[in-house]
């Protein structure tokens, strides 16, 4: 369904598709190598559900082209001594389930993602140790639902965003609860069914900004609690007690889905370990709701990157996106441990981006001085929120190893440590300053951690 969706070229704003991309799909020897040259030791990859099963089910027909490559490329990752850490769904649903019955906006979906993980877990659990049920239920919840802007293109007509239809009131929520009932249903399987003898791990990524209040006004205080709540605690409550934040309940109301006594045990505490995104954070505001029923205004909070016209963080070049705050991310994790159990967590994505600029040269382009600070004082504050707050934190990804096709945003931002050249049909990589940089960061690890196993 993403796919279709996203060579409909008007949806994207730059008018472009994701058919080739960076064709990893040809090239992923290559791309492999580049991370075992930087010193990488995990990997992060998703597996695309329509790729595996075209028909969205194991009766309509496996896709063996699709097996062979998922194999290729994890076995490449551990033969380079890198680990995949794998997602079995990141917003791509097989375009029939979507037909049939309306994907995630119906409970059917449980049970046709709990076969489609069922065979996933059957074929490659042997080599992989580490699976992440969904990335970022709340982004394809939010801008597929809510606004429209993923496939597939939902929202309310009021909302004059040009949807195919929807109900911005009601379908995010429907969406994300069944989100939760899938991801409980297969982390139940993998548990009960591979687990002992895959010995793996299962968990779930979720994406959150930080946010701080507008101003010292106790409303605006509680809005941004509000925030952390419609944003964050959506997923993370019923994660750890079986619930929809009370915020939540107080002003969704009857459009807010309620677990059985059944699906809440089964959602909570469905997780090994916790991804966490985090790229930037906004202010919040107090705002009381109109009378139109969205989760864009259910939450009775504005947000916004600026205060009296000064941002609350720099951004990237001519990026519209990212409000750089590293004290964010060390806030958010301590915000995680004390409300949601002291969870085992990997920082899944962390990143900046910064607008694609084809008028420069390739020695310009790589110059990319701001990515390399912004991922220095990321570390800085994860580490304090280490050493300082113990909060259980095991690893770090950075988004992305390449420049790629970035959602609706097309080819017109790049997160890459590595920049690849669109102008050249060859799709040549290059290291920019922030891959050299990160790699002479891991090297020194690296060194530091065999000088100490010597001196044992």
């Amino acid at each position: 369904m993403l796919g279709e969706f996203a060579v409909i070229t008007e949806k994207i704003l730059d008018h472009s598709n994701g058919d080739l991309a960076i064709d990893s799909y040809h090239r992923y020897k290559e791309d492999v190598q580049i991370a075992k040259d930087m010193g990488l030791d995990a990997y992060r990859i998703s597996i695309s559900w329509p790729r595996i099963l075209p028909g969205g089910t194991i009766r309509e027909g496996v896709n063996q082209d699709g097996i062979e490559y998922y194999n290729n490329l994890i076995n490449e990752l551990l033969a380079n001594g890198i680990e995949p850490y794998v997602t079995i769904f990141h917003l791509d649903i097989p375009q029939a389930l979507q037909d049939a019955y309306g994907g995630f906006l119906s409970s059917q979906i449980v049970e046709d993602f709990q076969d489609f993980a069922d065979f996933l877990f059957s074929q490659f659990g042997d080599r992989v140790k580490y699976w992440i049920t969904i990335n970022e239920p709340w982004t394809f919840s939010r801008y597929s639902y809510a606004v429209g802007k993923f496939s597939p293109g939902r929202c309310s007509d009021w909302q004059g965003l040009g949807c195919t239809g929807g109900d911005s009131g009601r379908e995010p929520y429907a969406v994300t609860h069944n989100q939760l009932l899938a991801h409980a249903a297969i982390v139940n399987l993998y548990r009960k069914k591979y687990q002992k003898f895959q010995k793996g791990k299962i968990g779930i990524v979720l994406v959150s900004y930080w946010f701080e209040p507008y101003n010292e006004k106790d409303e605006n205080r509680k809005a941004k609690d509000r925030a952390l709540d419609f944003m964050l605690g959506w997923l993370m409550e019923p994660l750890t007690f079986g619930k929809y934040p009370e915020s939540m309940r107080i002003r969704v109301g009857n459009r807010l889905p309620e677990f059985s006594k059944e699906e809440s045990d089964m959602v909570k505490g469905s997780f090994d370990f916790l991804g966490v995104n985090y790229y930037g954070a906004l202010y919040a505001s107090n705002k009381p709701n109109s009378s139109s029923f969205s989760y864009e205004t259910d939450s009775d909070v504005d947000t916004t990157g600026k205060r009296n016209w000064k941002p609350i963080g720099e951004q990237g070049r001519n990026s519209s996106i990212i409000y750089i705050y590293p004290k964010g991310l060390g806030e958010l994790l301590r915000h995680i441990k004390e409300k949601y159990n002291d969870p085992l967590i990997y920082i899944t994505e962390n990143g900046l981006d910064e607008a694609r600029d084809d008028s420069l040269a390739i020695s310009e382009a790589i110059k990319d001085g701001m990515r390399k600070e912004y991922i220095h004082d990321h570390l800085c504050c994860l580490r304090e929120a280490i050493l300082k707050d113990s909060v259980s934190v095991k690893g770090y990804f950075i988004w992305s190893l390449m420049d790629n096709f970035e959602w609706a945003s097309g080819y017109l931002v790049q997160f890459g440590l590595n920049y690849v050249d669109f102008k050249d049909k060859l799709l040549r990589r290059y290291p920019k300053h922030s891959a050299l940089w990160f790699k002479s960061i891991l090297e020194k690890k690296i060194q530091e951690s065999q000088s100490k196993i010597s001196d044992q």
